[in-house]
């Protein structure tokens, strides 16, 4: 059975507002001390998680201006809500020379609340999916949560880089917390203000995919209700891309090993992962190319299977394979197994660069190919 999956979309349309990160050839703009970037409504929708309601904010210090455009440190601020009941709340600390040392630092501290979360099970599409059975209309219809489960995410990252060759080359350490709690999902909570005159249908049935894999022990009963884990990172980076928030030129690679020491109701398991990201300009500050390799495996252990979906790397930590970050085109989690490969190349045209309230603005189209593979099962 095939289990490779290939999306492309043409022409998509985004607008993008780059807080401080100007033309170098703007010096005049340049900015000094700590700014803040902007804080934005945040509508938007993907068609996992519905529409996205809330506020993010950014701010940047430029310190005394002489890294223009780029920036020292910056502190990301999240909060939002989506219609399928999926929230975010997220603070980002990034400081390039922390402590006024040669260290770089993120830290991250976030929480994730959802009530109904994709689940379609393991091994991409050695797993059947069935949109009918979620189908409302259709006579096969089991339940509108049917490749659904509720989750809670507690996360905590501190992540170090240090520099071994100038800037480019840097050695990688770090250790993350997940705190994850599972259930089948409530069915109350998400019925909670809808009616049966409204398109998305009250759920009057919680049969689903999760607890049909705790039922038939295709998931162990000590990990059905999620768990503690513990990660610590250690790897490395080569990075000599022209501008870090918005790149034109350059390679961006790194390798990846991650242990997870164990615990209560969780095994001792180890990971590798391999990023390798290049970026080629076309026409300066209008048009370029990127491209993504990614290379995520199981080494040894048993890897808890709420674990599986995410994608790590030294910048920031993925939760799940498909949806607008990973794999596009294709539901979120369905990509699934001990080892999964994936990669994305994308022609980008900013066909409209100006400046709005002092920051920049601009317009682009995009064309890209996305696909991915599970290549060891679970």
């Amino acid at each position: 059975m095939k289990k490779i999956t290939f999306t492309i979309f043409v022409f998509i349309l985004s607008l993008t507002l780059v807080y401080g990160q100007k033309d170098t050839t703007k010096q005049a703009n340049k900015k000094t001390g700590w700014k803040l970037g902007g804080v934005l409504p945040a509508p938007s929708y993907d068609s996992n998680t519905g529409f996205k309601m809330g506020a993010i904010a950014n701010m940047y210090d430029w310190s005394d201006g002489t890294l223009y455009p780029d920036y020292l440190r910056s502190i990301y601020l999240e909060a939002t809500y989506t219609t399928e009941h999926s929230g975010i709340f997220r603070g980002i600390y990034e400081d390039k020379k922390f402590f006024n040392s040669k260290f770089r630092f993120i830290g991250d501290v976030s929480v994730y609340t959802e009530r109904a979360l994709d689940f379609y099970g393991f091994n991409g599409f050695q797993s059947q999916y069935n949109s009918v059975w979620e189908d409302y209309e259709h006579e096969d219809f089991v339940s509108s949560v049917f490749y659904k489960h509720e989750r809670l995410l507690i996360r905590g990252i501190a992540d170090f880089q240090y520099p071994i060759y100038e800037d480019k080359l840097r050695a990688f350490a770090g250790y993350s917390f997940y705190g994850i709690t599972i259930n089948p999902v409530d069915i109350d909570k998400v019925n909670k203000g809808k009616d049966d005159n409204q398109k998305s249908p009250l759920i009057t049935d919680s049969t689903n995919l999760y607890q049909f894999y705790v039922e038939n022990d295709m998931i162990k009963d000590e990990q059905k209700n999620g768990g503690n884990i513990h990660h610590i990172k250690v790897g490395i980076i080569w990075d000599s891309r022209d501008n870090e928030a918005q790149p034109e030129r350059g390679i961006w690679s790194e390798a990846l090993f991650i242990v997870s020491p164990g615990g209560k109701n969780n095994g001792y398991y180890t990971q590798f992962v391999a990023t390798h990201r290049q970026y080629f300009p076309l026409i300066k500050k209008r048009m370029s190319i990127a491209y993504r390799l990614v290379y995520s495996s199981k080494i040894s252990g048993d890897i808890p299977y709420y674990m599986l979906p995410f994608y790590n790397n030294t910048k920031e930590i993925r939760d799940g394979f498909g949806g607008s970050k990973t794999i596009r085109g294709l539901p979120r989690n369905r990509v699934v197994g001990d080892a999964v490969t994936f990669g994305n190349i994308e022609w980008r045209w900013r066909f409209l660069n100006t400046i709005i309230f002092n920051q920049d603005f601009y317009i682009a189209l995009s064309l890209f190919a996305d696909a991915g593979y599970v290549i060891q099962n679970y």
